[in-house]
């Protein structure tokens, strides 16, 4: 991965970062401060702790990707190491799907004259979900390249002792 390539991706990381604590800390004032009073068109306490905690989710793939890309630079991202990282954000990701389905079931019953936006709802958990098992399968891939890497550095070892 070039330089390049790892600035802009920690340079979008760090807005996202900073744009999702801001929220996150205002959205905590509200809370607190009780200074947004609902007009019990939507039960926004609970939308607002769910959002918040949906937030820490994507915080945590944040820091995750961060760390896998300091592994890459480093040359280490092939090792046992980087399997904590991504099964975080893989729980992580689970942990947005799950919150995202709470989303939906508290907005459903404003929903009886369009059912269609539930369905639609649900489905983009679906598909969050979805983004967990590429990340699953991305993992696996990781665990097969992990392998071979272990297999090569024998092979030269063994050829060392050879020559």
């Amino acid at each position: 991965m070039g330089k390049l390539t790892v600035r802009a991706l920690r340079a979008v990381l760090v807005v996202g970062l900073v744009g999702t604590v801001s929220v996150q800390a205002l959205m905590v004032w509200t809370l607190v401060s009780g200074s947004d009073p609902e007009d019990g068109s939507l039960p926004l306490t609970p939308l607002r702790v769910i959002t918040i905690l949906g937030i820490g989710a994507v915080q945590v793939i944040g820091v995750c990707v961060w760390r896998l890309v300091t592994m890459v630079r480093r040359g280490t991202v092939f090792s046992h190491a980087a399997f904590r990282y991504v099964d975080v954000i893989i729980g992580a990701i689970v942990a947005a799907a799950l919150v995202w389905f709470a989303v939906t079931a508290l907005n459903a019953p404003g929903q009886r004259d369009d059912p269609g936006v539930t369905v639609i709802m649900a489905g983009v958990g679906l598909a969050i979900l979805g983004v967990a098992l590429i990340v699953l399968v991305l993992r696996t891939l990781l665990v097969q390249a992990v392998a071979r890497d272990v297999e090569a550095a024998q092979m030269q070892a063994e050829l060392d002792e050879v020559i």
